[in-house]
């Protein structure tokens, strides 16, 4: 076994069985690399990222690492030289006394409240995982109470930003096409970026006004899509199909880039960048905020919560309440309008 072995088992599993996303798992890697340079004593711990960097080369569940990280490094390369079971040993062996100085640690580092509760959800799921598989007797975090978080409301667009948005990509030429086309798109569904550029042409019912997204765990949902989004869509195709390299375009993707590849989550932002600066708006929304701006435009315009929940591919309708924080003036009307003492 290599001194990641057990945590190697466990980005697997998330991999392959809960089917976490890659950035996901890359989070829980660099949370669990982290507790075990605390567990070693190298407590700024930048250097323990065998964990991290073994994901993605990862193949199957209980493979053995291959490549460079598969033999221990020198010290000096930034990885820890541990005995074989050094650090595996270490990780089943934490009681709650050791999950508690480490969060005393984490709390001398200026964490935010909402990073510290996220490490330790990482390490509730780990220990979780070791407990289900015999790896450790009792759960070390069983008594740990995540520290209350601030209630911070998601950012939104006024529909008159939003306009003015949409409107700024130049819609004659190819890409600028494209970037309306996407844009729409994330304002008439609600998608996740993610879900956006994972975007299929098979995806798209066009007659029936619905795309079938792949959302987070490999959940699949259908959503609406609106007219407007549909016509920029058609029009983005459009010119797509006459330009002289749509041969050498992927053929499956929606959104592809000057190349022809599927766009990356990282280049849907820096268009919005882009569009935001040419726009005179809020230079710090990013492609989420037009998913919050959804969900609170759908409510105040009389969406239940429920169906909204089922639009944004929420598993837990408590996700889907942060929304009714933003609808006030309008449950303020209603409440203007229909109690008989107002």
């Amino acid at each position: 076994m290599t001194e990641n072995s057990l945590i190697n088992e466990f980005l697997n599993y998330l991999k392959f069985e809960r089917h976490f996303s890659p950035h996901t798992a890359k989070c829980y890697a660099a949370d669990l690399a982290q507790f075990c340079g605390f567990l070693v004593g190298d407590k700024g711990a930048p250097g323990v990222s065998g964990a991290a960097s073994n994901f993605p080369a990862s193949s199957a569940p209980g493979a053995k690492p291959t490549g460079p990280d598969a033999s221990p490094r020198p010290s000096g390369a930034g990885i820890l030289v541990l005995a074989e079971t050094s650090i595996e040993q270490k990780l089943r062996d934490v009681v709650t006394e050791k999950v508690k100085l480490f969060l005393a640690f984490l709390g001398t580092k200026n964490y935010s409240k909402s990073t510290i509760a996220r490490k330790l959800a990482t390490l509730r799921s780990f220990y979780k995982f070791c407990l289900r598989r015999g790896y450790v007797k009792s759960h070390p975090l069983a008594s740990i109470r995540t520290p209350k978080q601030e209630k911070r409301l998601p950012k939104y667009l006024e529909l008159e930003q939003i306009t003015k948005l949409l409107s700024t990509p130049d819609a004659n030429t190819l890409l600028g096409a494209r970037d309306r086309a996407m844009l729409e798109v994330l304002f008439s569904t609600g998608v996740r970026v993610s879900e956006l550029v994972d975007l299929n042409f098979a995806d798209v019912d066009f007659e029936g006004q619905i795309v079938r997204v792949r959302g987070k765990g490999k959940k699949q949902r259908t959503t609406p899509i609106g007219t407007t989004a549909i016509a920029a869509i058609n029009h983005y195709i459009e010119l797509r199909r006459t330009d002289s390299r749509s041969s050498e375009f992927d053929a499956n993707a929606l959104f592809v880039n000057k190349h022809g590849q599927r766009l990356s989550t990282r280049s849907v932002r820096r268009k919005l960048d882009k569009y935001l600066a040419e726009a005179g708006l809020d230079p710090s929304i990013s492609p989420h905020t037009l998913r919050h701006s959804f969900a609170t435009h759908m409510l105040n315009n009389g969406a239940d919560l429920r169906s909204v929940q089922e639009l944004l591919g929420h598993q837990s309708l408590s996700t889907t309440q942060i929304y009714t924080h933003l609808t006030t003036p309008r449950l303020k009307a209603v409440y203007d309008q229909s109690h008989p003492r107002a």
